[in-house]
């Protein structure tokens, strides 16, 4: 075989590990960026926290890793508000950058600066004590004690003996998160002896007695194996506040039936198996929806469904000449920087594993830029989104304009992936609330005139006929479809049970008012 030389010209694309880690960075929710940042300086010696300034308040761990600039200039977007609101995107003015450009010096500060700028129903209250010490639930709630934390504190003040108080204690942390015992008392004691039928029935009879000392606890309902059983729990609390109220004992037993009859509220149904008439079967009907299915809701830590913008929209001015005001939260912008002590005493001195320390240095520049670059891309695409959407800031959702990723992309001159990146678990407060980036994107519904209706403000349109409607005859899929065509936009009865669904709005026959 005979040998020989070639050469082959191709052309592929290599992901970097400072591309790779810019391209993760991006994607990160403002939780995980600073579970990300944390590590990073843990393993990192050469990167820090900058220490906050004199007379500046300090804020939570998470809140210390904040950008700043060293001319403290601003880092925001104003976009007119005055302009054309039915001007197609193209035709408006491009958003205009104002401030100092932000320093991200990969061997000095690292900074970006950004402006500063229950549900529930009538379940029973939770029972108290004279004692002016006593605290109810929701009060508890809102602090960091826990549903297990807060029965057992009620336990103690119960005189029980050890065998009934090591009883209740295994039913409390048996419970979960919504206050319900999911296993039945046989199960837990056969789990606990499985081979000793007589210590089974022992135990079945110890959890008996503590079950029913559970279900006296507060808050109401806790404790119960099924909805039914909940609600009927509430229901006794109510009765024994209320001894004169004939709705209650009815409300008790209509819960004794199927709950499928009062899943679809068939109040004749009902009525007969409850021995009462309609009237009251509607009353207590209208009673038992203002409970609460899941007692121990109040006590779950609220702190983890706390949404913390990453973008701030305010209006400012008003009239013809308000702007709309498009900068980063400060709260989330990471204030760190390369330690200059251990970078000076690097470029010094070079030893043994001169290297590899020089490679860390390299990776606290790498993670300082990528985070400005991060922070840059999402100030720059909520800008887009706001010069694109400003019907929205100024008339609501009813004015949402048909938005798709590749629009964004193609103006920014990024890669529609990027913008999904972006959008995904980002948050922009504005006026009428904080909404997710990817909120401001939906697809296009053709018009009776040629043009397109966003499908967010379709989904708006519903929930304003939804809200509209009669309540003893509220609106079917097929009527609010025809209700659509009649403003001009094509809307299939499908797609109208498709948003209606999104929206969590009930079908017509059970939004029927009793």
């Amino acid at each position: 075989m005979k040998q020989g030389l070639s050469l082959r010209v191709s052309q592929h694309l290599a992901l970097t590990p400072q591309l790779q880690q810019s391209i993760r960075l991006l994607q990160l929710s403002t939780l995980e960026l600073g579970q990300e940042i944390q590590q990073m300086l843990d393993e990192n010696p050469f990167l820090e926290v900058q220490a906050e300034e004199a007379g500046e308040e300090a804020g939570p761990p998470a809140a210390d890793a904040r950008a700043q600039d060293e001319g403290e200039a601003e880092a925001a977007y104003e976009i007119p508000a005055g302009a054309d609101a039915g001007a197609p995107a193209a035709d408006a003015e491009p958003a205009e950058y104002e401030g100092a450009e932000p320093n991200w010096e990969g061997d000095g500060t690292t900074e970006t600066v950004a402006d500063d700028g229950e549900w529930g129903g009538e379940a029973p209250a939770a029972r108290r004590n004279n004692d002016e010490d006593e605290v109810d639930a929701t009060d508890l709630a809102r602090g960091t004690e826990s549903l297990t934390s807060w029965l057992h504190r009620q336990a103690l003040a119960l005189r029980l003996s050890e065998e009934d108080r090591a009883a209740l204690r295994y039913l409390i942390e048996s419970l979960n998160d919504d206050g319900y015992l999911e296993d039945t008392l046989e199960d837990i004691a056969r789990g606990l002896a499985p081979d000793d039928v007589e210590q089974q029935e022992e135990l079945v009879h110890r959890f008996t007695v503590a079950l029913r000392l559970l279900q006296s606890l507060d808050p109401p309902g806790v404790g119960a194996r099924n909805l039914a059983e909940c609600l009927t729990l509430q229901l006794r609390v109510l009765q024994e506040a209320r001894p004169g109220d004939e709705v209650v004992p009815v409300a008790i037993r209509i819960c004794r039936q199927p709950i499928e009859l009062l899943a679809k509220r068939d109040v004749k149904r009902l009525a007969q198996l409850a021995g009462a008439g309609e009237a009251e079967v509607k009353s207590a009907i209208a009673l038992i929806t203002r409970l609460e299915p899941k007692p121990g809701r109040r006590f779950v830590d609220v702190e983890r469904n706390i949404v913390v913008p990453d973008v701030i929209v305010t209006q400012v001015g008003h009239g013809p000449r308000a702007t709309f005001r498009v900068q980063l939260n400060p709260d989330v912008v990471p204030r760190l920087r390369v330690h200059d002590v251990y970078a000076g005493a690097l470029k010094a001195h070079r030893g043994e594993g001169h290297q590899a320390l020089q490679q860390r240095l390299q990776e606290a520049r790498w993670f300082i830029k990528n985070i400005q670059q991060r922070f840059d891309t999402i100030l720059r695409v909520s800008a887009a989104i706001v010069e694109r959407q400003r019907n929205f800031f100024i008339h609501g959702e009813l004015a949402m304009r048909p938005l798709v990723l590749r629009e964004i992309a193609d103006e920014l001159g990024l890669h529609e992936s990027t913008i999904s990146r972006v959008t995904t678990a980002k948050y922009m407060a504005t006026p009428f609330g904080t909404f997710e980036l990817k909120y401001f994107f939906g697809s296009a519904l053709g018009t009776e005139t040629g043009g397109n209706a966003s499908s967010t403000a379709v989904r708006a349109l519903i929930k304003q006929f939804v809200a509209a409607e009669s309540a003893k005859k509220p609106l079917s899929d097929s009527q609010i479809s025809e209700m659509l065509k009649e403003q001009g936009i094509e809307c299939a009865r499908r797609t109208v049970a498709k948003y209606r669904e999104a929206l969590r709005i009930a079908p017509a026959n059970l939004r029927k008012a009793l």
